[in-house]
């Protein structure tokens, strides 16, 4: 019997060792299994969303001038993808939208930046921060068309005014939120203030940063759409508007089909670089 019992020992220490790899694999299959629930939810959700609504415009239970239904959007979007008319007011709303989602971001997190280095400008600048956050930006975008022209100028600038101030306030707040015994500690070993934001404190906000980008691109998109109903001749905002002008409300539900889709592309890689970034750290 000892002899057995010693013989069973590498064996079972063996598997004692295999014990955090087996816990690892079943934690991966775990997280794969609710992955794919999640997708095939997702799906289910969007099926049943759009086969409601073709149900509610084929039977009228909504009055489908104003709404449509799904498959007479998909013609539409069919035709116009056909002859090509599609692709120049999606090439410039994404052009606009990814500027100004860039520039929002850059010179968000940089004035975020500014005001952290200098606690005197942070303080004089606080009110005028939030008096522009709380200004409709609608209301600005006569100004901004009468001083950069009618043109992707002033749709860019409507778009900056819509994500700068809220990338600022986010990540400057998520600067102040940084835990101070890290700061004293960069101190105490004779850390500059240069070493202490790029060792303590840009790392510590970096999930919000992230989480400003996702924020960025629909904030983006809000303010290009407003700056092309204001000015623009071309776009997926002109012809939401022009579809409203027309009576084509098609025309409107396609924009705004096609505006989801692009929208979705530039989220999901937005999450792409989230990825790469955290595995780079």
């Amino acid at each position: 019997m000892r002899n057995a019992n010693l013989q069973d020992l590498p064996e079972n220490a063996a598997g004692g060792n295999n014990l955090p790899e087996r816990i690892h694999t079943a934690h991966l299959v775990r997280k794969r299994k609710v992955a794919v629930n999640v997708r095939v939810t997702q799906l289910i959700i969007l099926i049943a969303s759009l086969g409601l609504w073709e149900v509610a415009g084929r039977l009228k239970w909504i009055d489908v001038l104003l709404f449509s239904y799904p498959s007479k959007v998909f013609v539409l979007l069919g035709t116009k993808i056909a002859d090509g008319s599609i692709f120049p007011h999606m090439g410039y709303t994404v052009v606009e939208t990814v500027v100004g989602f860039i520039l929002g971001t850059l010179c968000g997190t940089a004035l975020a930046m500014l005001l952290w280095w200098s606690p005197f400008l942070s303080r004089v600048l606080d009110p005028y921060i939030v008096v522009l956050n709380s200004m409709p930006k609608v209301a600005l975008g006569p100004l901004f068309i009468v001083g950069f022209g009618p043109g992707i100028l002033s749709i860019v600038a409507t778009t900056l005014s819509v994500t700068v101030i809220i990338t600022t306030l986010v990540v400057y707040g998520s600067f102040r939120e940084v835990d101070d015994n890290y700061v004293k500690v960069v101190r105490i070993f004779g850390g500059t203030r240069s070493e202490v934001f790029r060792h303590v404190i840009l790392p510590a906000s970096f999930p919000t940063i992230v989480a400003t980008l996702k924020a960025n691109v629909g904030l983006a998109w809000v303010g290009v759409i407003v700056g092309e109903f204001l000015v623009s001749k071309m776009g997926l905002g002109y012809l939401i508007v022009y579809g409203f002008q027309v009576f084509n409300f098609t025309l409107v539900m396609a924009s705004l089909v096609v505006i989801a889709l692009v929208a979705t592309v530039m989220y999901q890689a937005v999450v792409y670089l989230e990825k790469k970034l955290i595995s780079r750290r």
